[in-house]
């Protein structure tokens, strides 16, 4: 049987009698795949599946056509023959991850949706290939019958009760050894591992692992096949020509899994699964708001922006009901939800390479936009701000609202591997159909093992349809990466603007370069998908979106990262500042679905806090940031006070302002 997840049956008709059983009906179905929404539990990574599958092909060469597929971590390759794909002379990859799948038992016919072709492939069941099968059972029976042997034989063997079973193994034979050594090493590297690595190393690694195991879980629940049914074959033409023609159009979904750095991706294949504990804590975090986002159909966005066309938009009061129960200064949190990359980085000794996973992180930063398009976040007030202790990625993060004209928030986060920082403010204009947000500010990330300090800059954003028909959002313009400390390499990324005759959207493309302005890596893919490194016939998949939430539309479209960012922790609860957003009530009563009281509590802060502006004026006194100040290039850094602050005396025993 066919094995895959999530499977919604269709309701197309298909001819029958009306006496056919149950079984036989859906055996007539076509069975979609419709996403992986929500998985975020670590499972076993499947082995790696190849054979013969039949591929139809169109006009010159009508009909099916055999041919040899490999399927591993979700990436679906073919080539005429298995030796093809050995020297890399593929005709085609696909993204499992990315397609929609439909399966007909009945026919044993698979249809997979790229959105730029539809792939046709049959299974055929011929016998005689199953006594391969077959054979490779019986082998593995008289193995396992001989390891218990073995076993017995250790465990009567009183004189010697220290001998253990891996000291034992020692005696097969080395493929044997390689054998059983993978079929125990879920058990008992869970253990070991432990001491493998240095406190440091190992964290980094369960980081890495963490968020790598969502990806290969993700990739193998679109396993849609199993080894009896891939080791196939059928009868078809050998005398055919190549498939040059149709390479040049399967080349856009040519991927492949590998990492650019072979020691990181060794370290990740040592371990199977995330250490229990960090699922444990993952698991206990909230999956769903306390309510669903409101129906916002009766808010006339043109009769608030009608007078405000080419005009900032950040000092027009918006209703509460376009809002989602988000603070700009946790949405700069979101930011490091793809932190496992900046862990990457830290453990690349080859600076290009480190270049392209920084790359990666500065493009991972706007995936959570793709859903979000249809609120925007609240609007923090002078003074407010918002920590995350995010244990199972290992950072530590803070931010605030450091100026109130011009609106500037300003963040850091620092963990073993990397320190993160940047202060940014927004331009909002209105075009009449569309809105218009220009970012300024820097963002900074050092990686102290390497004393690298990278800055760059952010793209301008546009959402478009603000008055009527389906909102949607497009990032484009140039981001360039330096590293301030070293002028090896350095990279330039275009987010590519869409244009009225081009199909594609979202597209990112760019190079790193060395200081001659050489390029070394090329970078291609989607903001809100992935990012490859390569040529677009043989590409490395360097990062790749997590999953969506099951029924994110009605979370305001929020990752799970962002499910969790307004959720409160009851142990670090009291550590809070009375400023967190957390206590912010116009904030939570939103969350909570609680319109009326949200909208109420918007109007008295936003008074509260001109009243407050008001009397520093009239005083003629500057507002000071806490736990930030300015530096020699106007930049907002962190004064280093609020993490030390947390720990001792803690912020119960300063005079805090009173903010709502």
């Amino acid at each position: 049987d066919y094995t895959y997840a999530m499977v919604a049956t269709s309701t197309l008709s298909m001819p029958g009698s009306s006496h056919l059983s149950a079984h036989q009906s859906a055996c007539e179905l076509w069975e979609i795949i419709e996403g992986l929404r929500g998985v975020m539990n670590c499972t076993q990574e499947p082995q790696k599946q190849e054979g013969f599958l039949l591929k139809k092909r169109k006009w010159p060469l009508k009909g099916w056509h055999k041919r040899w597929f490999f399927l591993d971590k979700g990436i679906l390759k073919y080539a005429k023959n298995p030796a093809d794909i050995e020297k890399g002379k593929l005709h085609g990859c696909i993204d499992v991850g990315l397609s929609v799948m439909s399966v007909k038992k009945s026919t044993k016919c698979i249809d997979l949706d790229t959105e730029e072709h539809i792939y046709h492939l049959k299974v055929i069941l011929p016998l005689f290939l199953f006594q391969t099968d077959l054979s490779h059972c019986h082998n593995y029976l008289l193995e396992m019958s001989q390891l218990l042997q073995s076993m017995e034989v250790l465990h009567r063997t009183y004189s010697a009760p220290a001998i253990n079973i891996q000291q034992g193994l020692l005696f097969e034979s080395p493929k044997k050894e390689k054998r059983t050594h993978r079929r125990w090493r879920s058990r008992a590297l869970g253990k070991d591992a432990k001491g493998m690595f240095s406190e440091h190393q190992n964290r980094s690694l369960v980081h890495q692992i963490s968020n790598e195991s969502r990806l290969s879980i993700t990739d193998s629940l679109t396993e849609f096949f199993d080894a009896q049914e891939v080791l196939l074959s059928a009868s078809s033409s050998e005398n055919e020509v190549s498939d040059d023609d149709s390479y040049a159009s399967d080349i856009s979904d040519n991927i492949s899994e590998d990492n650019l750095s072979n020691d990181i991706e060794n370290e990740r294949q040592t371990l199977d699964c995330v250490p229990d504990g960090i699922m444990e804590c993952h698991s206990r975090r909230r999956t769903r708001l306390p309510a669903p986002c409101p129906n916002t159909s009766n808010i006339s966005l043109w009769n608030i922006l009608r007078n405000n066309i080419g005009k900032d938009l950040s000092k027009v009061s918006m209703p509460v009901g376009l809002n989602e129960p988000l603070n700009t200064l946790q949405k700069l949190c979101e930011e490091l939800e793809y932190s496992e990359l900046l862990d990457k980085a830290a453990f690349t000794p080859n600076p290009f390479e480190r270049m392209v996973y920084v790359a990666a992180f500065a493009v991972s930063a706007y995936a959570s936009s793709y859903y979000r398009a249809g609120s925007k976040p609240f609007n923090p007030v002078l003074g407010e701000t918002y920590e995350c202790i995010c244990e199972d990625k290992g950072f530590q993060f803070f931010s605030e609202q450091v100026s109130h004209h011009p609106a500037i928030s300003a963040c850091h986060a620092e963990s073993d591997n990397f320190i993160f920082w940047q202060d940014i403010r927004w331009k909002n204009k209105f075009w009449g159909k569309s809105i218009e947000i220009v970012p300024i500010g820097t963002t900074h990330v050092i990686l102290p093992g390497f004393k690298d300090h990278y800055e760059w800059n952010k793209v301008t954003s546009c959402i478009h349809n603000i008055l009527n028909g389906q909102r949607w959002i497009e990032h484009y313009g140039e981001i360039i990466i330096k590293n301030l400390n070293d002028d090896s390499c350095h990279c330039k990324l275009t987010f590519v603007k869409t244009k009225y005759w081009n199909r594609s959207v979202h597209d990112i493309e760019g190079n790193v370069l060395d200081k001659n302005g050489k390029v070394v890596h090329r970078l291609f893919g989607k903001w809100h998908e992935n990012i490859y490194c390569g040529t677009p016939s043989s590409p490395n998949c360097i990062w790749r979106a997590n999953p969506m939430p099951k029924d994110y539309e009605q979370w305001y479209g929020f990752t799970q990262f962002a499910l969790e960012l307004n959720e409160f922790e009851p142990t670090s609860r009291s550590l809070l500042p009375p400023t967190d957003t957390r206590f912010r009530p116009d904030q939570r009563f939103l969350e909570e679905g609680n319109i009326e009281g949200a909208e109420i509590q918007k109007q008295r802060i936003e008074e509260l806090q001109r009243a407050r502006r008001k009397v520093l004026e009239e005083s003629n006194i500057e507002h000071h940031p806490r736990f930030f100040r300015k530096s020699a290039d106007d930049s907002w850094v962190s004064n280093g006070t609020y993490l030390e602050l947390r720990k001792n005396p803690g912020f119960s025993m300063l005079d805090n302002p009173v903010l709502w």
